[in-house]
């Protein structure tokens, strides 16, 4: 069939690749995350301190077995995030049959999203507490290296394109856990103007347990008070809870988990898919994100504003009747705001909505969030099937939409569909996804 220029330059998703909590071992592959999510399961386990948590499990070994080539000196400074980056940016390409080692991405971009410092903490606090006086010229070597590749938020994108031995565009963004999100609207723009023809995106995040930790009882500590006596509104009024799985949508809401991991995403211009053959999972159609308005930096308006304005935008001209599915991005929380901008979009079409969450199966991962959100999203699109919402049982009263509780998948065939990520501050984004030939 021929194409039109624009339609050449139409920017399609060829290859998904993971890094993520899995059930006795890593989730790598599609097979693997599909296993999980397809039946509600959850990958996420209760710490020694009974924290929920969702962990990892990939060992140096395991690592090192996937990448021999990589030198010792920098293999070993990497940090978990290096890990998780570079293993699902690997399986992305392979997913893609792009083979990595031989060159096939030298042109291509590496764009990587990361919303926290996490493993990056440990190696900056070593750098500052050493006495540099004191190391001979092994040691001195050794940290030097340690503190350029593991200290700063572009570690993984100097990793894999160093591995890649690209030549294209390479960054890093920080919005929060909207920070792939960006990232995959950065690479969607860089194919539309021609500049790229292959960008790889990864999302990646391993929150720094010690850290997040000391965070978690600052929250107790304040939401143990009484609502009159605490300094300032910002925290939510009812208590977070971490000691319990997360059910979003669920009438036991209220508890967040978090976990650690990696996404990675081929996205190509449909052109250069196609000439070598690739296999095409959908279509990244647009993206926007918005901000509340709200005055302080911890701010979320809860009647859902800022989301609507960022469908309107990423739908453009399109009618929002086209949309059959959403991917929610409940953490736990959220369920207000999502309700009130599904009603507020939808009308009277809500009830007729699918909307789920698979953030109960991994764990809120951060960054990572918005590739998972759409490498999920066109593998259901693909397998013509909605995943239920990952331990939601007992979906709340005042939702408009339906989100699929229970531990089985339900058929839907469709053609576009959207997926929401947020950032802390009340910053919304919505991406616009659609099959292979959606119009």
């Amino acid at each position: 069939m021929m194409r039109s220029v624009t339609d050449a330059r139409d920017v399609v998703v060829t290859g998904m690749g993971f890094c993520l909590p899995g059930l006795g071992r890593a989730s790598i592959t599609t097979q693997d995350v599909w296993e999980i999510v397809s039946q509600g399961k959850t990958a996420i386990s209760s710490r020694d301190d009974g924290v929920y948590y969702g962990s990892v499990d990939l060992s140096a070994e395991t690592f090192a077995e996937y990448f021999p080539e990589i030198p010792g000196i920098f293999a070993a400074h990497f940090t978990d995030t290096h890990r998780f980056g570079l293993m699902s940016f690997l399986e992305a390409c392979t997913d893609a049959k792009l083979d990595v080692r031989a060159g096939a991405l030298t042109n291509a971009g590496i764009l990587v999203g990361r919303g926290g410092v996490d493993t990056n903490i440990a190696g900056y606090l070593k750098v500052l507490n050493t006495e540099i006086g004191d190391l001979n010229i092994i040691e001195a070597t050794s940290l030097f290296i340690e503190s350029s590749i593991a200290v700063t938020s572009s570690d993984v994108a100097l990793a894999q394109s160093a591995f890649a031995r690209t030549t294209g565009p390479c960054y890093t963004a920080n919005a929060g856990c909207s920070s792939s999100s960006v990232q995959i609207n950065n690479a969607r723009l860089l194919i539309n103007s021609g500049a790229s023809d292959v960008i790889a995106v990864t999302g990646v995040d391993n929150f720094y347990y010690p850290l997040l930790k000391k965070v978690f009882d600052l929250v107790k500590m304040v939401q143990d008070q009484g609502e009159d006596t605490r300094p300032t509104n910002a925290l939510p009024d009812e208590p977070i809870e971490f000691d319990r799985l997360m059910r979003p949508y669920d009438q036991r809401q209220g508890c967040v988990n978090y976990g650690e991991g990696s996404v990675s995403l081929i996205l190509e211009s449909r052109e250069h898919a196609e000439r070598r053959g690739a296999a095409i999972y959908g279509q990244v159609l647009n993206q926007a994100i918005t901000r509340d308005g709200l005055p302080h930096p911890l701010a979320s308006d809860q009647d859902g504003g800022g989301l609507v304005a960022a469908v309107r935008q990423a739908l453009g001209d399109r009618p929002i009747e086209q949309v059959k599915y959403v991917h929610g991005g409940s953490d736990g929380g959220m369920a207000q705001q999502e309700a009130a901008a599904i009603r507020a979009l939808f009308g009277d079409l809500a009830g007729d909505l699918l909307m789920t969450s698979q953030e109960g199966s991994f764990g809120h991962n951060g960054a990572p969030t918005g590739a998972l959100g759409v490498a999920l999203t066109l593998l259901m699109m693909k397998n013509r099937t909605v995943c239920p919402t990952a331990n939601c049982e007992r979906p709340l009263d005042f939702l408009p939409f339906d989100p699929v509780p229970g531990f089985q998948s339900v058929p839907l065939a469709f053609d576009h569909a959207l997926s929401f990520t947020y950032q802390l501050g009340g910053v919304q984004s919505a991406i616009l996804l659609g099959s292979p030939d959606a119009l």
